[in-house]
């Protein structure tokens, strides 16, 4: 045999151990996650219902096969998808055999829907401390994807618009409603009385219940 042929044998080797290596549908979900944005262990563990060890032995394989590529920040380590042309090709192979829509391909389009409806969300649950983490758990897109895609839509961060909302509303049940300062904390999703205090008289310049009084 031609040393051509025992080259292109050799080839198709380890192109059947690469293919192998992605044979779990866990591992494909989290290659999947990453080509769509940065996410560290611990929560493609939470997102999963896997445990950490898990999936780090999957990010392990990943890693070595030179599909994604590790970024560290403090003590945390984030994954994301290499920018090389093996990891190009798996991407477009792993969405057209699942037939998953990409982000990317449709301009934006499904995340900006994505954050609007998670927008809502915490509109309609404003009572309730709704995490970045249980947001994108729910929508199913990665938290650094759903910061920085709410930014862009709203102008602000997803705390500092939820605070906005929150003390919106808490004027109002102050000014047309015979609601306690108590219960219209509780109300906009305050555990906290001093906290509440604190943040209407940043927002309007006078306490809440100085706001009944005068109103």
């Amino acid at each position: 045999m031609s040393t051509h042929n025992h080259t292109e044998i050799a080839n198709f080797d380890s192109a059947a151990e690469f293919f192998k290596m992605l044979g779990d549908g866990t591992r494909i979900k989290i290659f999947w996650i990453l080509c769509h944005g940065e996410e560290c262990g611990s929560h493609l563990a939470e997102r999963l219902g896997i445990t950490a060890p898990a999936a780090a032995h999957h990010l392990s394989l990943l890693r070595e096969c030179g599909l994604i590529v590790p970024r560290r920040e403090g003590r945390e380590v984030y994954y994301r998808l290499a920018d090389n042309e093996m990891g190009r090709a798996m991407h477009t192979a792993v969405e057209s055999v699942t037939e998953i829509a990409c982000p990317e391909q449709s301009g934006g389009a499904t995340v900006a829907e994505t954050v609007r409806r998670a927008h809502d969300y915490l509109l309609e649950h404003i009572s309730e401390r709704v995490t970045i983490e249980e947001l994108s758990r729910k929508f199913h897109v990665n938290p650094t994807t759903l910061k920085k895609a709410f930014k862009d839509e709203y102008g602000s961060s997803i705390a500092a618009h939820t605070r906005e909302h929150r003390m919106e509303r808490a004027e109002i049940l102050l000014r047309e409603g015979n609601m306690s300062v108590s219960d219209a904390a509780r109300a906009v999703g305050f555990d906290s009385a001093s906290r509440f205090t604190s943040a209407f008289k940043e927002k309007y310049g006078v306490s809440p219940s100085e706001y009944r009084r005068q109103k």
